[in-house]
C-alpha cells in the first residue's frame, strides 16, 4: 500500500503508530524513504569531486531499504563513509547521494566495482543481480554485503561459492534477524537445551500485486524474496551436526503467489513449520510470531519486540521499547568485517553460504513442484568448490 497517496488522517495514524513501534528517528527516515522512491530531478546535482577522505564504501541499489537502513545505519554509526552509489534509476542514486553526502552517484555498477578506493560494497539491487554484482566485486578483491536473497538459482550459488576462496574479500549476508537482541536471546536459551526441537513461524507480510517486480520469473518470487529470512533463521537454530539431511515438505496454498507454507524435518528429529500469509494490508508492517520448544525451554516471540522464555519454573521476559529486527547489528557486522581495529570480524564461510542458499532454493522447488525434497549438507554432496 502506497501511504504517500493516502488521506492525511491515515498518514498521521501510520506515522504515530510507527513512532510507537520504532521511535521518532527511525520513523522519520522510513517516511523520508517513501518519498525518496518518488523523487525526480529536473537537474541532477553535481558530484563533489576533490578529496573523499574516509569514504570507502560502495552501495549498489538505492531503493527504500538501502536508503532507510543501509545508508542510515552506516551514517549513524560511522559517519559519511559511503563514497559512491549506483542505481539503474538515476533519480534514486542522486537522491541518496544528496541526502547522505556521498562523493558520486551513477547508473553504472562498473564504476563502483572498479573504484580502487572502495573496499566494501553493499548490494541491495534487484534480487537476480545480487550474486552477479557480488561475484564481480569479489573478483576485484572487495568485500561484499549481499542483501537477501544472495542468489536466485543454483548456478549463481555455485559461481558465488567458487569466487569466495579466490578473492581476498569477504562475504556477509543480509539475514539480519539472528543478529537482533531477541534473535540472540532465542538462540542462547535454545542452545542451552539438548535434543530435537519444534519451531513454528507465522509471518503476515505485505500484500504485493501480481505485477510487482518480485514476481518476474528471474527474481524468484516471495519464497526467495521473503521466506528466505525464516529458512535461514531456522537453519541457524539447528546445531550444525544435526541439520542434514533435511526433508522439505510443501504445504500447498492453492495458486497464491503471496501465501505459502513449508515443513522441515531435520536429521536429529527437529521439526519446523514456516507459514507466510499476505492476504491484505498489515498496518504495522510485517508481523511475526515464533514459538519453540527444546528440552525444558519454551519460547514465544512477537514482532521482535516481546520475548517470553520459560524454563521449568523460571520465566524470562524481554520487552523492548521498539522493534529490533537486527538490521543495525548486521550492517555494523558487515562494516566491521573490513574496518574493525585489531582482529577483523570474520566473513561467512562457503559452507554457510551454500547451505542456507540451497535451503531456500530447494524450498522454492518443493513448493513449485508440490513434492517433498531431501537436501544433504555441503560436504555430503561433494560440491567440489
Amino acid at each position: 500500500m502506497d501511504y504517500t497517496k493516502s488521506r492525511l488522517i491515515l498518514k498521521l495514524k501510520k506515522t504515530l503508530r510507527y513512532v510507537r513501534l520504532y521511535g521518532i528517528r527511525r520513523t522519520a527516515v522510513k517516511v523520508r524513504g517513501q518519498y525518496h522512491m518518488k523523487r525526480k530531478f529536473t537537474q541532477f546535482p553535481a558530484e563533489k569531486g576533490g578529496a573523499l577522505r574516509n569514504k570507502h564504501v560502495g552501495l549498489i541499489g538505492c531503493g527504500n531499504f538501502a536508503y532507510s537502513n543501509i545508508a542510515y545505519y552506516l551514517k549513524k554509526n560511522y559517519g559519511y563513509v559511503i563514497r559512491g552509489c549506483m542505481d539503474i534509476e538515476l533519480d534514486r542514486a542522486a537522491s541518496l547521494f544528496e541526502d547522505y553526502k556521498l562523493g558520486y552517484y551513477s547508473d553504472d555498477a562498473h564504476r563502483i566495482i572498479h573504484d580502487q578506493n572502495i573496499d566494501l560494497v553493499f548490494i541491495a539491487s534487484n534480487h537476480a543481480s545480487h550474486a552477479e554484482y557480488a561475484i564481480d566485486a569479489l573478483e576485484q578483491g572487495k568485500s561484499v554485503h549481499i542483501e537477501k536473497p544472495h542468489v536466485v538459482n543454483e548456478n549463481q550459488l555455485f559461481r558465488l561459492c567458487e569466487a569466495m576462496p579466490r578473492s581476498s574479500g569477504k562475504v556477509s549476508l543480509g539475514f539480519n534477524r539472528p543478529y537482533s537482541k531477541i534473535g540472540r536471546e532465542i538462540k542462547r536459551y535454545l542452545d542451552g537445551q539438548s535434543g530435537p526441537a519444534i519451531y513454528n513461524w507465522f509471518v503476515a507480510g505485505h500484500e504485493i500485486p501480481p505485477e510487482h517486480w518480485y514476481f518476474r520469473e528471474e527474481e524468484g518470487g516471495r519464497i526467495l524474496g521473503n521466506l528466505c529470512h525464516w529458512t535461514d533463521f531456522v537453519y541457524q537454530l539447528v546445531p550444525p551436526e544435526s541439520r542434514f539431511p533435511v526433508e522439505i515438505v510443501p504445504i500447498p496454498a492453492g495458486k497464491s503467489l503471496n501465501d505459502m507454507a513449508a515443513a522441515y524435518s531435520f536429521a536429529d528429529g527437529t521439526a519446523a513449520v514456516i507459514t507466510l500469509s499476505a492476504k491484505g494490508n498489515t498496518f504495522e508492517g510485517v508481523r511475526e510470531r515464533f514459538s519453540a520448544q527444546r528440552g525444558d525451554a519454551l519460547v514465544n516471540m512477537e514482532d521482535f519486540k516481546k520475548l517470553v522464555i520459560e524454563v521449568v519454573e523460571k520465566k524470562y521476559v524481554t520487552n523492548l521499547p521498539h522493534r529490533d529486527h537486527g538490521h543495525e547489528a548486521n550492517i555494523r557486522r558487515s562494516y566491521e568485517m573490513v574496518r574493525s581495529k585489531g582482529e577483523l570480524t570474520p566473513g561467512c564461510s562457503v559452507q554457510y553460504v551454500w547451505e542456507t542458499g540451497m535451503l531456500f532454493l530447494k524450498t522454492k522447488e518443493a513448493l513449485e513442484r508440490n513434492r517433498t525434497i531431501v537436501l544433504n549438507s555441503f560436504d555430503a554432496v561433494h560440491a567440489g568448490l
